[in-house]
């Protein structure tokens, strides 16, 4: 079968509050206007994308395209690096935004228009971007995870493991993510941790962390906003013990970035990062609630090709 040139299109219908189901005619319409060839398969279930990605690569396609939000994005790239056909790095990933989140695509000027996104698409602007590979514990078990913008630890996965909940029962919307950052606030304490960036050990009482690739989280939050995608680096940004009043005064911060010049913040940069704590500090990647400590973080450099923006 000659797929030269051809796209497989994975959509999530769920993404969106159903925006995936709800809106595929009018997506598929505008590639097809765009003179884009696809094939398309909807995800049924959880991960399921993971394994759409990996069957469909292995049948020869090397281009991608994902209408649906960061998790179903986070689920390709696991496809991608579990499939045994091509090098990763071979494989070339666009999106069309569909999810309530959206933040891997800040980072790139991905449009969230359909028809600009798909403009985007059809320009094949692309360049190599840093892939993250985390080894972590779930149910006593070791595991393991990619992920193409953030991880978060502690508060951060605590807020991801609530909003993935209202998501779940079909009442996500752009607030989300931040009223279930409020009502996180009533129970989370911080965890003392060890934490080892490139080596250097650092002891700190930990209230959020998080190891990016990208610039966004939680839905336009600039929780790294120095991060560059294909330096090879993490940056490591761990925000210590602070008070509810100070979370409550700060979340505007947290949208510009500025954050990172309060006190109760630490920030690093280095291609690999092991944690350990007690009791366990929980994890998301790119919004999908994981596992816990001990943690091992490292950087694939240029690890997948992406379709930008820019």
């Amino acid at each position: 079968m000659d797929l030269n040139g051809e796209w497989f299109v994975i959509v999530n219908p769920n993404a969106g509050r159903r925006k995936g189901e709800k809106d595929w005619l009018e997506i598929a319409a505008l590639l097809n206007e765009a003179g884009i060839r696809f094939t398309n398969v909807f995800t049924e279930h959880p991960n399921h994308a993971v394994k759409l990605a990996r069957k469909y690569i292995e049948t020869g396609y090397r281009q991608i395209i994902v209408v649906g939000g960061d998790g179903t994005l986070n689920e390709v790239v696991n496809g991608v690096y579990t499939q045994k056909k091509y090098p990763p790095r071979e494989i070339t990933l666009a999106m069309i935004p569909v999810g309530t989140g959206n933040d891997w695509g800040r980072s790139f000027n991905i449009p969230a228009g359909y028809r600009e996104a798909i403009q985007v698409i059809s320009r094949h602007s692309t360049r190599l971007q840093d892939i993250g590979r985390v080894s972590y514990m779930h149910n006593d078990l070791p595991k393991q995870r990619h992920f193409i913008n953030m991880a978060g630890l502690g508060f951060d996965a605590m807020v991801a493991k609530r909003t993935n909940k209202v998501k779940e029962s079909g009442k996500s919307g752009p607030f989300s993510y931040l009223i279930s950052l409020f009502t996180s606030l009533i129970s989370y304490k911080p965890i003392v941790c060890q934490v080892k960036v490139d080596g250097q050990e650092i002891d700190a009482d930990v209230f959020s962390m998080s190891v990016a690739i990208c610039r966004f989280n939680g839905g336009g939050m600039m929780q790294a906003p120095d991060a560059i995608p294909d330096d090879g680096l993490f940056d490591v940004t761990i925000i210590t013990r602070v008070s509810r009043f100070v979370v409550i005064r700060s979340v505007k911060k947290l949208y510009d970035g500025s954050f990172l010049s309060m006190p109760q913040v630490k920030t690093f940069r280095g291609a690999n990062v092991e944690i350990e704590s007690n009791p366990n500090l929980y994890l998301e990647t790119d919004g999908e609630s994981l596992g816990h400590t001990p943690m091992q973080f490292e950087v694939i450099p240029l690890g997948i090709r992406v379709v930008t923006g820019t």
